[in-house]
């Protein structure tokens, strides 16, 4: 999609960001083109009613607005579960696709590396990131400080069974079983993850190989009972965590010796917990935010300027060289190594205070007088022509 949108588009600095709930395009582009790649995006997913559609786009013609909405994904204010690193994980992918396929400009790098920052200071300086907020996170987050490099037994992979498997994905290198019912659904699921699968009908002799159960099966009735236990009497001590409602797995057996059961009651209430601290520091993330947001804003100001420091400092340099031409033929090279010295150190110290206040100017928004001025006191067109 990058690709097409520089082969149709005059645009640069592409960021494309695309999860299981969102795509979003960032560009940037002296003209708004949002309603055209809009176009382009549904044409491409072959939907030929494009008015019909506009409606589920949101859209930010103000770069500042574009900006500070980036911040807010790319720190997991706008996740599904608030503070979720997900998602800010995908925009680093994102960002290196943008770089790799020379799509990221000095704007892109700037912005992402301001939003890498202010992510810094979120994790060091708030509970943002604190503990593990969702069902799923937290399950995962338990499992680990179970026992070190388990087999792993997740049965059932519903909506929060295959969250436990994504999540096992990215935070352990445990070996994974997965059993389902419909065994073509796991072997999807295994294959993108990179997970060993096995049929429903063995669960018992997996339940034995498994240090841990994971149990997401929705049934009115406990699947893994007590007697099953006892049935597999000799195995090794178990954990099972018990992610069903209702519950699936019975709380008789921990009556068997090596048995120990953890509910989603408990895990919930963990994941609530985090939950709110997570809420509680959302003003403070929101603070890192505008300060990181307001120096980008003064740098992405300050670049309007960089064209005509340049071309100040140019003509300048012009002057210096032309009038070292004229005067320094007699010089012996010692000589003329100092008058370099003391004429480009003029030159920077003349510099100096026009550069201070074109960028003062940027942020007051009255940069265009000062770069008017400059342009016909030093005939600054006129040299840009002559470059």
């Amino acid at each position: 999609m990058m690709l097409r949108l520089k082969d149709f588009f005059d645009i640069s600095d592409v960021l494309a960001v695309s999860t299981c709930n969102r795509t979003e395009i960032y560009y940037s582009s002296s003209n708004d083109i949002n309603e055209d790649i809009i176009k382009l995006l549904l044409i491409e997913k072959g939907i030929e009613d494009v008015d019909n559609f506009k409606a589920y786009f949101e859209q930010f013609s103000e770069g500042d607005e574009a900006v500070k909405h980036l911040f807010h994904v790319a720190t997991g204010l706008q996740s599904q579960v608030v503070g979720d690193m997900q998602i800010p994980n995908q925009i680093k992918h994102a960002y290196q696709w943008s770089a790799d396929l020379n799509m990221a400009g000095p704007f892109l790098h700037r912005l992402l590396h301001t939003i890498f920052f202010a992510n810094k200071r979120v994790a060091q300086e708030t509970f943002f990131r604190d503990g593990a907020a969702s069902v799923s996170y937290a399950a995962v987050e338990l499992l680990e400080g179970l026992m070190p490099n388990p087999k792993i037994l997740v049965v059932g992979l519903g909506e929060i069974g295959t969250d436990v498997c994504r999540n096992l994905a990215q935070n352990t290198s445990a070996e994974v079983t997965l059993v389902n019912r419909t065994r073509s659904k796991a072997e999807v699921l295994g294959a993108e993850l990179g997970f060993r699968v096995a049929d429903f009908a063995d669960i018992e002799s997996e339940i034995s190989r498994a240090d841990i159960i994971v149990s997401s099966i929705q049934r009115e009735e406990p699947f893994f009972t007590k007697e099953m236990m006892v049935r597999l009497r000799g195995m090794s001590f178990k954990y099972f965590i018990d992610l069903s409602v209702p519950r699936s797995v019975s709380p008789e057996v921990e009556e068997v010796p090596g048995v120990m059961l953890y509910t989603i009651d408990s895990i919930r209430s963990k994941a609530d917990e985090a939950l709110q601290r997570r809420l509680d520091a959302v003003p403070h993330v929101e603070e890192i935010i505008g300060e990181a947001v307001v120096e980008f804003n003064d740098w992405s100001r300050e670049m309007i300027v960089s064209p005509t420091i340049q071309k100040l400092k140019g003509a300048l340099e012009t002057i210096r060289k032309e009038e070292l031409t004229r005067f320094t033929k007699s010089l012996t090279e010692s000589e003329m190594e100092k008058v370099e010295r003391i004429t480009t150190s003029m030159m920077q110290k003349i510099l100096k205070l026009p550069v201070l206040q074109l960028k003062a100017a940027c942020k007051r928004g009255e940069a265009e007088t000062l770069i008017d001025v400059l342009n016909d006191l030093f005939n600054l067109e006129k040299e840009k022509e002559s470059h």
